[in-house]
Formats: structure tokens, sequence, C-alpha cells
């Protein structure tokens, strides 16, 4: 019987074609994902879903999804699915993550024009029969310094064409790697000298908890006077209450925004600002980028539902259902040690090794490279998955290696990743206990047995004593629970370690008041996702 594939949101007849194309009997009910009572009725008829944002995707609608395997997001969103609760149901999640770069970046240069010569404004006073000519005055671009936070994907085509229309582009980011900045043609520099020398600033990152308000009060202050700062990528990058006074004291002479802190934005402080270029989240919507998106939702589908190849997955490596029961505990820690260790980097990486000793080193080493990639890479793009990390690690130019042997410790097997950067390297080993529980088992060259958990606290010392106390008198003071602490040390009075698993995220008070104790040379939070 041939795969069936209910698509309930709107996709092109051209998307919804390539399913009949392939053999694959398809459903096309573009209004069906509004109407939850009834798609949780009829979803167990499906082996897929193609959807886009409309359709909610529930642990409701799962419980009744008997048959489904696959669901497919045209878009690179997919807050719209209950990832967790499709996981636990054994279906996997896709998106399209490459198909919108071109046209979000198009949109950012767009609004970098509209707000370099005032066009909204000077269209709308024209429309009201004004001719105030005298009014708008602009600023070329042309040798003006763009400064380009993020130079991934999106921020990579940002920074060619800003080179097209002969500006200066400089680039922050820390995982940018000076061969990858030549090929751009931009100069790297830090984010202090970026805000000092930028004519206009454009975002495109994620947005993590490094990220937040990273254009905040303080770093406007440092910007030039005059600046002009464009974002198309994440509301909450920039603190829109600080952006507005800066506008209104003239620091920042004009503001071009497709996302707000709260969307859908129906108020912000920089609504009704002179020369403040609002759009409502337009950067994919155009009709080439909803074609492609459609397009590849359709191809991906069919390639799984009649080949088995599992194509931008969010929840599942590219394994066979045989591998699958196996390796799963070794693809969750392949993720826990690439995590571990991208956390712990902010610079940029040249290369990626990875070990696999004893009986690991049998196992689908593709599958298990792809999630130690993927892990080092979430930590400074949250979308990232198993098939988009080595493709994005490629186009840095991170050189990545693995190597296998056969057992030579006291583990039947273990895997160690080691991140190599231009200043130093950072290794981490772990292994799966019989329990199927992912462990560190070393951690710069110190051993340890270390639980993996949500929330962790990693710090480093001189074995000294007052380290135990002061650890565990902090947390305590503060109301962290701490589920369970371990020590490692290189020698006594030599290097210490201490990776401590608590219950919540540890608030930013308690680690500045770790460092004010001047006990540690370093400490570092960590999230790592263990469901």
């Amino acid at each position: 019987m041939a795969p069936k594939v209910l698509v309930s949101d709107k996709l092109s007849e051209t998307a919804v074609q390539i399913f009949r194309d392939r053999g694959i009997d398809v459903d096309f009910e573009p209004n069906l994902g509004k109407d939850k009572d009834r798609l949780a009725e009829v979803i167990s008829q499906y082996d897929g879903l193609a959807i886009r944002s409309a359709t909610k995707v529930t642990e409701k609608i799962l419980a009744n999804a008997e048959n489904l395997k696959v669901i497919a997001r045209a878009g690179i969103g997919v807050d719209n699915v209950d990832i967790p609760a499709a996981s636990k149901k054994g279906v996997i999640v896709m998106n399209t993550p490459f198909g919108n770069m071109i046209t979000t970046a198009e949109h950012a240069i767009a609004m970098m024009f509209a707000v370099a010569r005032q066009i909204p404004e000077a269209s709308a006073s024209t429309h009201a029969g004004k001719w105030e000519k005298s009014r708008f005055m602009g600023v070329e671009l042309t040798n003006k310094t763009l400064g380009v936070i993020g130079a991934g994907n999106i921020g990579g085509i940002v920074c060619d064409r800003a080179r097209g229309l002969k500006m200066r582009v400089t680039a922050y980011d820390p995982f940018l790697s000076e061969e990858r900045a030549d090929k751009l043609g931009v100069r790297k520099v830090e984010l202090d000298e970026l805000l000092e020398k930028s004519d206009f600033i454009t975002l495109h990152v994620p947005l993590t908890d490094q990220t937040r308000k990273i254009i905040d009060a303080d770093a406007i202050a440092k910007m030039k006077p005059g600046v002009r700062i464009i974002n198309c990528a994440r509301g909450g990058l920039v603190d829109e209450a600080a952006l507005a006074d800066a506008l209104k004291s003239g620091q920042v002479a004009g503001a071009a925004f497709d996302v707000f802190e709260v969307e859908p934005a129906t108020d912000s402080p920089l609504f009704n600002l002179p020369n403040v270029v609002c759009t409502p989240h337009l950067g994919a919507a155009t009709t080439e980028a909803q074609e492609n998106v459609a397009l590849q939702v359709a191809e991906q589908m069919s390639d799984f539902l009649l080949t088995g190849a599992v194509t931008n997955s969010l929840n599942m490596p590219s394994v066979s259902a045989e591998e699958a029961k196996v390796m799963g505990p070794w693809v969750k820690l392949s993720e826990h040690l690439g995590a571990f260790v991208g956390q712990m980097t902010d610079e940029p990486i040249k290369a990626i090794n990875i070990t696999y000793d004893g009986a690991v080193a049998e196992m689908n080493l593709a599958a298990l490279n792809c999630a130690a990639i993927a892990g080092v890479m979430k930590a400074s793009n949250p979308v990232v998955n198993m098939v988009s990390a080595p493709v994005i690690a490629k186009e840095r130019g991170i050189q990545i290696s693995k190597t296998t042997q056969e057992k030579s410790g006291v583990f039947d097997a273990y895997i160690k990743l080691t991140v190599v950067t231009d200043k130093r390297e950072k290794s981490i080993a772990g292994t799966v206990f019989t329990d199927g529980k992912p462990r560190f088992i070393q951690i710069k060259g110190i051993n340890i047995d270390a639980e993996i958990g949500g929330n962790m606290l990693y710090t480093t010392n001189k074995d000294v004593p007052g380290i135990i106390g002061t650890l565990g008198q902090t947390m305590g003071a503060s109301g962290v629970n701490i589920a369970n602490f371990t020590l490692g040390r290189s020698n006594v009075g030599g290097e210490a370690i201490a990776l401590l698993y608590v219950d919540n995220p540890i608030a930013p008070d308690v680690l500045a008041h770790l460092k004010e104790t001047g006990l540690f040379e370093s400490i570092q939070p960590l999230r790592f996702d263990v469901a």
C-alpha cells in the first residue's frame, strides 16, 4: 500500500504534485489545520503530515496518530509542534532550514536602504499631498561601514550583497574563522570595535541567553553617533526601550525592524518614532521562499517514506530502525559531549576531532559524528540539527575528523571529543553505562564519573581546601538544590574541576558571588537537553 500524506496547511500545488508523482497518496486540505478536533479525528489515517504554521501538532493530536511516521514543517520554526511528544511517539519532525535564507537577507538589505533614505516616511508624506523635499535628507551606503553581527548563512549573504554595494563590511561572530572571513571578503572584528566604527549595524544571530539584548544601552553608548540599526533576525536581540531613548536623543539616526520582543507587535517603544521603519516579520514572505520550502518539504517527506532517508530531522539521527535501539543512548552522549565543549568555547573553531574506542567504533559513526557536531554548533545556533550542522561546519571551514580504535581502557566503549581553536584544545570523554545513561568520564584529561543533568555548573580551580564548602554553601544559601556533585583533580595541589548537576538554572548573582571569592579560575553554567 502506498504511503499516505495529509497536507493540512496551504502548500503550493507544485509541492502537492511531487507527492503524487512519486507514488504517494496525498490529501490536500489546506484549512484542516485550523480544526483541531477534526485533525485529531483523521490523523490516524496518515503516515506523514505536511504543515506550515497554522497547524498545531499537540500531544492530543499525536495521541491519535497511530500510523504517523513523519511531520514536516515548510519553514524553519517548529514552535507549533510538540517535539518531545513526537519523539516519544516515534515520529520524526523535519523542517526546511535553508529555504528562506536569500529572502531574509534581501529584506535586511531593503530595510537598510529604506532607513538610509527615509523612504517610508517620504512616501507617506507625498501620498498626503505634501512635497517635503528638504525634510528627507538621506545618506549613501557606498563607502559606509556595515557591521554584521552573525556571519552565518543569512549574515553571509548580507555580507556578499553589501560588498556589491561598495560598503566596507566588518563582522562579529565568535565562530567565524579567518578563512571564512577572507572568503566572504569581510574583516573579522570584536564586538566593541564593530559597535564603535559602524555606520550601519545589522543583526543575524539566533536568540539565545548569550545574544539576548546584545544591543542594550551600554552597547548603544559605544556606537558612533548617527548609526542606523537593522534587525531582521529575532525579536529580543535589541533592547527596544534603550533604542527608543537613543533615537530620541539622536545617538541613533534610524532603525529598521522586522522582528520585535513581543509578536504580534501591537505596541512597541519604537512605534511612531521618526525614521523607524517597521514591518510585520516579513523576512521570509516572498513567493520564491514559500515555494522553496514547500518543494523541500515534499521531497524530504517522499524520500523518507519511500527510502527511509532522513533529512533535516530535529529529533532523530540518520540511522536505521535496527540501529536506533542500540545507538539511541550513544547519540545522546555524542550530543552532550558536543554541547559541553560548544558552551565552553567562545572563539572560532578550527577542528572537531572525535575518537571512538571499543564497541562504539562498530556503530553508525556518521550519525554519531552528526550528533556530536550538532551539539557543538547548537551553542551558537539553537536551530541547528544533525543534518544541517555538518553543512554549517563545512561552510565555516571547520575540519572534522574521526578516529576508531580497539578497546584501550577500563570501559568497553567510550567517545572522546576534542575541539581545536587557534589558542587551545578542549576535550571531554564519555560513555554509556549498562543502565543506558550517558556519563562524562574525563574532562581536560582529569578522570571523573558525572551524571548528566539539564542544568549543570562547571568550575576549575587549584586543588586547595574550601572549594567543596564554598560551592555547597553558596548553592544552599541561594536555594539551589544539588542533585549530583562530581570532583576530579590532576594531582594533589594541581588542577581540579567540579561538575554540579542542579535542579534549576543558576542565577547570575550566584555566579557573580562565586567569582568574587577568588577561588575559581573559571565558572561556567551549562544546559543539556536530557529529554
